[in-house]
């Protein structure tokens, strides 16, 4: 393969010299990349097994207490272990790339996917079969029938069920209306780890014991609300300090062991460091990374948080650390980053895992968002940009791998040099870092409760979301919506060509009755609202259900308000907080074109009926290649054209009408949300062909993307159909991710960049809330397709994370291929 130009990470892959430079004054991190990378990862069940030994012991026991219990029972009991080379200790599972099992969770799906998941096309796991054996065995036929997914599925209505569940096999989405809360314990969060640099675990502890001493021993509330919440709190206290200590009782038994005299040092050190933290206030920039390190990874065995528990804003909360051990000439940059990229490498290891079929298909590629949040603004409003953001953004250009999930922040008054770094950052290639705008998120958090102080203080904690810790409190998954299912709806009366003579939605009509284009638009209107409504109903259920099922003592722990009010930060309303959640639009640019395609080709100049369009689309437009062609040219949003863009808009309105009336009754912010994972991906598998002229069971569009191929009109045009397409008089808006490929020959250069850095700022200047490059040629994810050995280090941007292109299924490989590619910016 050749190609006029190429970006640095291509270069690396097709040049061994270029490549070898990455490694050099790397020597240890590459060590550790080398020793797991490209392995099929592997189950460990510990966590599963000590976890359900602990449950069956506290049976009728308050569960935020059982919880703690079950965390300190797993803390005793779970192997640790130290990796060679690494100076940051602390892992949730074996050695080499690993994924836990959350039986609270999976318990349905166990046996099912101890069987599938080894041959799974999307993100296959390998299990040995004696762990296998404690599973099937020991772990699975306690929790069947206790999990929230079986109460869940018994308690939706029937009309509901059947838009969610196949009703005969409720282990099976229908992908029409998606809960996405059975398979994980949370969606997206941020801790607030600089009180665990500041106070240690001991520091909270002690909070705990002082609630705990005045509470009223005469108060039932006290005796059975609060009072087992801080006994909670002060368990898992301990459990945490507890796993430290045993790692650093290893460190120190292996530095005895150990001959080589730089490691013992090393081991020696880090069991001096793992005695203090996290139990202890970090006393300097190595302490504060490892006490940072042991609570990101003790929260991961806590529970399964939707996209991993975030690091919040590392470059905010570490630079008081660096900084004084920097100008004391302890540490140096070199130092610095040597210790930042332990932290990547262990990150990697780590591989979210879900059991459930819905859950693997909507994650592909080992799907991972713990991201690093770098830039934005000060609490009190100043640019918050420092000399370790600057090492963040230098590690993601230098060091080949797609962890962390680095996100920058971009205001208004972003400096020069930062943009530079960031763009320079974004021609490396592997899709780092994705970008979140000030100046559309802190508006919108103001206008949701929040202080400025709050506001300018958040951190991306996902895909594509943000969280202001101390003041969110919402954590119940959110339903994700098929739009395109909505379409097809309209065009067969309620009924999909997937689900046969099954009536799944409203009967809205024979539409080739229809005299004009509001009427098909009220139809269309008929079958969207409908699927809201039973979105709103599920999440209502799913939102008292869920505090039967699920604890999180640590998270609470770390929580001002759920300390303040002795509620664990599962509990539907915490006071003072701000529940911020949101429903997924999916296909989005699918549904305007299909609509627009009907409006301009049948209504307006009548060249094709309604009778033809849906003969075309029920036939796959096989022996209809002409009206295909129709309706492949018709207008196209990703354009910067009003007419596809007003009707997006439209469809914008409505969703957020409904949510604007409804979410009050849910208690909730349940904003509209365009970011699909790889959702879109499945969720295409269900819809046959569409007027837009999609084929049948193919992915949708992505996000608030454009169809592939549709946006010819450049990137910019892409921006300002976004612009276009956008409520901005509505708050109940949330994110909406944008997934950009752009040629790295239009990037090239000093004046590549500059370009780069002026069209960062016209999408800061729209207010768009996310936007992500892939910068790639084509030929190159062709050429990875068909020779996946010469390409393993490939990293594309999937859906507001990176991954290894060959560890994608062919129909997301083929998905990311037909993006757009842009040659001029």
């Amino acid at each position: 393969m050749t190609t006029c130009c190429l970006s640095p990470q291509e270069q690396r892959l097709q040049d061994e010299q270029v490549a070898k430079k990455s490694f050099k004054g790397r020597e240890r991190v590459f060590t550790i990349l080398q020793s797991f990378q490209n392995l099929r990862p592997k189950i460990d069940v510990e966590r599963a097994r000590y976890f359900t030994e602990s449950f069956k012991e506290t049976e009728g026991q308050p569960l935020v207490l059982r919880w703690a219990k079950a965390l300190k029972h797993t803390a005793e009991n779970i192997t640790v272990y130290i990796d060679d080379h690494q100076l940051l200790v602390g892992r949730a599972g074996v050695q080499g790339r690993y994924g836990i099992i959350f039986p609270e969770l999976d318990g349905d799906f166990l046996g099912l996917a101890i069987e599938e998941l080894p041959k799974r096309v999307e993100s296959p796991f390998n299990i040995d079969p004696e762990d296998a054996k404690i599973i099937i065995n020991d772990v699975a036929p306690y929790w069947k029938g206790k999990t929230f997914h079986e109460e869940l599925a018994k308690a939706l209505p029937e009309d509901t069920l059947k838009l969610t569940y196949d009703p005969k096999n409720l282990l099976s989405s229908r992908f029409i209306v998606n809960e996405t809360a059975s398979f994980r314990s949370s969606i997206q969060w941020v801790h607030d780890y600089e009180k665990i640099l500041k106070r240690g675990f001991k520091g909270i502890k002690e909070e705990a014991q002082q609630k705990l001493a005045m509470l009223d021993p005469m108060s039932p509330v006290d005796n059975m609300e609060k009072k087992p919440f801080l006994e909670a709190i002060m368990i898992t206290c301990d459990a945490i300090v507890l796993w430290a200590k045993r790692h650093a009782k290893l460190a120190a038994e292996m530095a005895k062991k150990e001959n080589d005299p730089n490691r013992k040092k090393e081991l020696q050190e880090i069991a001096v460091r793992c005695e203090w933290v996290p139990e202890n206030p970090a006393r300097d920039f190595r302490e504060a990374m490892q006490s940072q390190w042991f609570t990101q990874m003790f929260s991961r065995i806590e529970q399964k948080t939707g996209t991993i528990i975030s690091n919040g804003r590392m470059d905010q909360y570490l630079y008081s650390y660096y900084k004084k051990d920097h100008d004391e000439g302890k540490i140096t940059d070199k130092e610095t980053i040597e210790l930042l990229e332990c932290m990547w490498v262990a990150m990697a290891q780590f591989i979210d895992l879900y059991l459930s079929p819905t859950g693997g298909a909507f994650n592909e590629g080992y799907a991972h968002w713990e991201a690093v949040t770098v830039g934005g603004q000060t609490p009190t409003g100043d640019d918050a940009t420092n000399e370790l953001t600057y090492l963040f953004l230098k590690s993601k250009q230098e060091f080949p791998l797609n962890y962390p999930d680095l996100a920058a922040r971009i205001h208004a008054r972003s400096p020069e040099r930062y943009l530079y770094e960031v763009a320079e950052t974004i021609k490396e290639g592997t899709g780092f870092p994705k970008l979140i705008n000030d100046e559309e998120v802190v508006p919108l958090l103001l206008s949701k409760g929040a202080q400025f102080e709050e506001a300018y203080d958040y951190a991306v904690s996902g895909c594509s979301e943000c969280r202001m810790p101390n003041r969110d409190t919402y954590t119940s998954g959110n339903p994700y919506i098929n739009f395109a299912a909505a379409v097809e709806m309209t065009l067969y009366n309620g009924k999909m060509l997937k689900y046969g003579d099954e009536q799944l939605g409203l009967q809205t009509g024979d539409p080739t009755k229809f005299k004009t284009w509001e009427e098909f638009w009220q139809a269309y209107l008929a079958q969207q609202t409908n699927f809201l409504k039973h979105a709103f109903i599920q999440q209502q259920i799913i939102i008292n259900l869920r505090p039967k099922h699920f604890a999180t003592p640590l998270g609470s722990s770390m929580h001002d308000l759920c300390m303040e009010t002795y509620k664990d930060l599962h509990t539907p309303v915490i006071e003072g907080g701000i529940d911020l959640g949101y429903f997924e639009l999916i296909g989005y640019g699918t549904v305007v074109d299909s609509l627009a395609a009907i409006k301009k080709l049948v209504f307006e100049e009548k060249k094709l009926t309604m009778a033809e369009v849906i003969i075309a689309v029920k036939n796959n437009f096989e022996g209809y290649e002409a009206i295909r062609e129709m309706v492949l040219n018709a207008p196209k949003y990703g354009n910067n054209d009003m007419y596809p863009d007003s009707i997006a808009k439209d469809i914008d309105r409505e969703a957020l009408e409904f949510t604007k009336k409804y979410s009050k009754e849910l208690g909730v912010h349940l904003d509209l949300r365009l970011v699909p994972f790889t959702s879109h991906v499945p969720f295409g598998k269900v819809v046959s062909a569409t007027p837009n002229g999609r084929k049948a069971w193919t992915p949708l569009a992505d996000g608030s993307s454009a169809s592939h191929g549709a946006d010819v009109k450049g990137p910019t045009a892409v921006l300002l159909s976004n612009f276009n397409s956008k409520n901005y008089n509505y708050r109940e808006r949330a994110a909406r991710l944008l997934n950009l490929k752009l040629s790295p020959s239009c990037v090239a250069g000093e004046e590549g960049t500059e370009k780069l850095v002026s069209f960062i700022r016209t999408w800061c200047d729209l207010k768009l809330w996310h936007i992500q490059f892939n910068i790639i040629n084509k030929e190159t994810l062709i050429a990875a397709k068909k020779d996946p050995d010469k390409y393993r280090g490939l990293i594309v941007r999937v859906a507001g994370y990176s991954a290894y292109f060959v560890e994608l299924s062919p129909d997301l490989q083929d998905d990311i291929i037909a993006r757009t590619e842009h040659s001029t910016i």
